[in-house]
């Protein structure tokens, strides 16, 4: 199960046979931490998440985790470094070696535009979205679903190409992928792409007054008016948006309507902001 690892000295650890030096932390939360390593073989930086495994049910959707990522080879899905498991007394550490994104996820991108008054363009945005529903349209293929698709999984290349991050979400999510099942990840993408419209999740304000969110899904959005944006970037949310999960587009629909909108000199798999 995993790769034998071993503490070799203070703030070192050796994956895989090779040796990663401990830079800082990046973060927290739940039962799991991320760390920025050095790997000492290639002086490239990694992110290390440790998952603390309390039960054997732990340490399996762990594995499933590991598992989704090597599933995938794809530009715009987060691949997996190396996984390992180590034993810490009668508990465990999951262990999984990713690749360092210094931008951070697209919602931080969203966030400093909007401390700055500004937000994506239009171009941003179409760019963006066709190589998130790429990455969507390849984990389709496989017959399962993103389970939390938000801004803050969608992780920043350096030249701006997303990556979809948190495959845990998808451990249990094996799906035949089609009517009411993948509707709800068209709805998660619709959240995705109001963010990079406007800079705010859609339900925000109805969660800040207090109102019930659960309530406001059932009603139709209502898309504010911007100069930026075009009347079919408007109609695509829209149709992401409609409340009866059958009458949304599936994501080959919206592949084939981005494609079409792309500008002309580049209509390419990378994407810039």
């Amino acid at each position: 199960m995993g790769h034998a690892l071993c503490v070799c000295s203070r703030g070192t650890v050796i994956i895989d046979n090779k040796r990663y030096l401990f830079i800082q932390k990046l973060g927290e939360g739940g039962f799991s931490y991320v760390d920025l390593v050095e790997g000492l073989h290639d002086g490239q930086f990694y992110a290390l998440k440790r998952i603390l495994c309390h039960e054997q049910q732990d340490r399996e959707e762990a594995q499933r985790e590991a598992d989704m990522h090597r599933l995938f080879h794809h530009p715009n899905i987060l691949r997996l470094v190396a996984y390992c498991l180590r034993e810490r007394g009668t508990k465990h550490e999951a262990w999984l070696l990713l690749p360092f994104f210094k931008r951070g996820t697209l919602w931080d991108e969203i966030e400093q535009l909007k401390d700055k008054g500004n937000f994506l363009t239009e171009e941003q945005i179409l760019r963006l979205l066709l190589s998130i529903c790429r990455g969507l349209e390849a984990i389709h293929a496989k017959g399962y679903a993103h389970r939390d698709l938000k801004p803050t999984n969608i992780l920043l290349g350096d030249e701006g190409q997303p990556v979809l991050m948190d495959l845990g979400s998808m451990s249990q999510a094996c799906i035949h992928v089609e009517g009411s099942r993948q509707a709800l990840t068209l709805q998660s993408l619709g959240c995705v792409l109001y963010a990079m419209m406007f800079g705010e999740g859609p339900y925000d304000m109805v969660f800040q007054k207090g109102d019930s969110v659960a309530l406001a899904v059932q009603n139709q959005l209502s898309i504010p008016q911007s100069p930026r944006h075009s009347s079919a970037l408007r109609q695509l949310l829209t149709l992401m948006m409609t409340v009866d999960p059958q009458q949304r587009p599936h994501i080959p629909f919206l592949l084939t309507q981005l494609e079409a909108l792309q500008p002309p000199a580049q209509s390419q798999h990378t994407t810039q902001i």
